[in-house]
């Protein structure tokens, strides 16, 4: 890429070389997104996790008390959310400032 070209980086809200907004993708991945729990670890795929509150299941009709363990959770692209499996209730996202990651 020459330098005549630019290109319009919405971080900074600037125009920059395009050669050096090629750079500046190359060294880290910006997109990543960090899921926290309620205390602040990060969690990840296939981590343990225990409920801090207890939490009403819309449509279930069932209540999740608070301690319960939730196994092998999905992270789902955004950094409140992760979807996870528990008996008897199919597609269970929860919140991740309700849960409290297993060591």
């Amino acid at each position: 890429m020459s330098d005549d070209e630019y290109i319009y980086d919405e971080a900074s809200g600037e125009w920059v070389p395009a050669s050096q907004a090629a750079a500046a993708s190359a060294d880290g991945d910006d997109d990543a997104i960090v899921v926290r729990d309620a205390v602040g670890n990060v969690l990840a795929d296939g981590d343990q996790v225990t409920l801090v509150k207890d939490l009403t299941v819309k449509g279930a009709g069932q209540t999740l008390k608070r301690g319960t363990l939730i196994r092998s959770i999905r992270l789902t692209g955004d950094e409140q959310e992760i979807d996870c499996k528990f008996d008897g209730i199919r597609g269970l996202v929860l919140r991740a400032e309700f849960v409290r990651k297993r060591t």
